[in-house]
């Protein structure tokens, strides 16, 4: 059993390997589980007692040494708020969950495996990992972070068809080949035949190389459809471990006027800040917000660009004269809810929100209401507010008055595929990333954030403009090429002339389709493991 240890072990080490920020590597993916499943395999052949822990065991810990190898940043930003210990505790949740979700997808399949032969089996297991990650994007724990798909933000020009699947395409292709090597590899390591090895080896290469060479050959021959606009992004670089503390609001709004002129031109149509540029020691009620100096600020900004619109994250909040929603508190006797938001400030006195929706749990959302209230004070210190912040259930769209579509997303949503797509769908032209990922510190997070955003502009077909405080900040195509980045931890401003886009993807129009047929022979698979049981 110590070699089948191994041998997950040397999978989790490949699948780190393969994954971003590293270069190169993705192609990994296609054959990182095959270690693992060598195990699983060795593992339900073997003469062992508890099969089905041994193989629960192996996959926890091949996603434990995975995430935790990944995304270790987690650790790194609750660390530089709390002592060693709370930080331990708080980063077992991401580093923990979603192996333990993978654990049970393999259990099922430890259960098929039993009662159905291996294609079968492998049938229910590709359905099981697919409604893992989508749950994983779903519930009030979300992290889709290590979805597996994401593994080729690193290599976009592997996979261009993502404008027809999103990275659930990718996750199910990983599995294909996955499953066609292994198979091999078992059938000429034992000198079995059950499927003859030249039709393997056949599919293996078809399984390869079509997705990639056509993807690469879809790349190079993809040609935007030229509708300029002009677009400034900002990042500031202020500490957000003092931004409301040692620089004032009006210091902040001076850095970022003064860095957005010295790049704009007469015919700039966005400028776009980042996550909280604008704020208030107290929030700024947005009701009242043509009344604050920074709205005066950024208005005398606008003048010289009549063209001109200011895209910012906001710090607001907004009175009830009830408790309307859950996330409302007290006020005297009102109620009020804050918002980590977005705004769209024009030369006229119309003022577009959008609030947040896909909400970071713990910091900006208290997942399953009061069953972990217990851990308030902690997440309370991660940027967040111990009662939540309020939000919205759908994305909205911020419309210039020339009639362009930006879509504001706000840091962490950028992760969601499904969600940005509705962005698009709304009418949506480009893409508006606002965040700060200075919390991470310069680790491989804020690496992994800008690198994914590579994919939201391949399944969109939509440039992304990317403004994060500390950095990275980025223009990106519409094939998904970086075309501008910053530095980190640089104040600086980027110019670019991007193309609009009002075309949308089959991606776009009926988004994640697989995660629809995942739940359909997710659904069969268990439909058979019952009626296996039964007979």
């Amino acid at each position: 059993m110590k070699s089948n240890y191994l041998l997950a072990i040397l999978s989790a080490f490949l699948l780190w390997l393969a994954w971003p920020p590293i270069p190169y590597s993705a192609i990994l993916l296609l054959v990182a589980f095959v270690p693992f499943l060598v195990a699983v395999e060795q593992t339900l052949r073997g003469n062992y007692k508890n099969k089905g822990r041994k193989v629960f065991a192996l996959a926890f810990l091949t996603g434990v040494i995975w995430n935790t190898a990944s995304i270790y940043w987690v650790y790194n930003a609750m660390n530089a708020f709390l002592d060693a210990l709370p930080s331990f505790l708080i980063s077992l949740i991401p580093y923990t969950l979603a192996p333990l979700l993978m654990a049970c997808a393999f259990r099922l399949y430890y259960q098929m495996r039993k009662k159905n032969n291996i294609l079968i089996s492998f049938m229910g297991l590709a359905s099981f990992w697919i409604a893992y990650e989508y749950l994983h994007q779903s519930w009030d724990l979300s992290f889709p972070w290590m979805t597996l798909g994401n593994g080729f933000a690193n290599s976009h020009q592997l996979v261009q068809w993502y404008s027809i699947t999103g990275v659930y395409g990718g996750t199910l292709w990983i599995w294909l080949c996955n499953i066609c090597f292994f198979l091999l590899y078992w059938q000429m390591k034992n000198k079995v035949a059950a499927y003859d090895n030249r039709i393997l080896m056949g599919t293996a290469a078809a399984l390869v190389l079509i997705p990639s060479l056509g993807s690469i050959i879809w790349y190079s021959q993809y040609e935007e459809h030229v509708n300029p606009s002009e677009i400034v992004t900002v990042q500031p670089n202020i500490d957000p471990f003092g931004k409301w503390g040692s620089i004032t609001p009006e210091e902040q709004l001076n850095i970022l006027t003064t860095l957005s002129q010295k790049v704009a031109k007469l015919n700039t149509e966005f400028f776009i800040w980042p996550e909280t540029a604008i704020s208030d020691s107290r929030g700024i009620n947005e009701e009242e917000f043509r009344e604050y100096p920074q709205y005066k600020k950024v208005l005398e900004f606008l003048e010289p660009y009549h063209n001109g619109n200011v895209l910012s994250g906001i710090e607001s909040y907004t009175i009830y004269s009830d408790q309307r929603t859950p996330t409302a508190k007290p006020l005297g006797n009102m109620f009020y809810d804050s918002f980590n938001a977005g705004v769209l400030v024009d030369g006229s006195s119309k003022l577009q929100f959008y609030h947040k929706s896909k909400l970071v749990p713990g910091a900006e959302l208290m997942p399953f209401g009061s069953a972990l209230a217990v851990l308030k004070p902690f997440f309370a210190h991660f940027g967040g507010t111990t009662g939540g912040y309020g939000s919205q259930e759908k994305p909205s769209v911020f419309y210039s008055a020339s009639g362009i579509g930006a879509a504001p997303v706000i840091c962490y949503e950028s992760i969601w595929g499904n969600y940005v797509a509705e962005y698009v769908k709304m009418g949506a032209q480009f893409i508006a990333v606002i965040t700060n990922d200075g919390w991470w510190g310069d680790t491989s997070g804020k690496d992994q954030h800008l690198l994914y955003a590579k994919l939201r502009a391949i399944e969109n077909r939509r440039w992304v403009v990317r403004s994060a405080n500390t950095g990275i900040s980025a223009f990106i195509n519409q094939r998904g090429d970086i075309v501008q980045k910053s530095s980190w931890w640089v104040p600086t401003a980027l110019s670019q002339e991007i193309n609009l886009n009002e075309e949308l993807t089959v991606y776009t129009r009926y988004g994640d389709i697989l995660v629809y047929l995942s739940f359909v022979t997710g659904l069969i698979s268990i439909a058979l493991l019952i009626v296996r049981k039964r007979n």
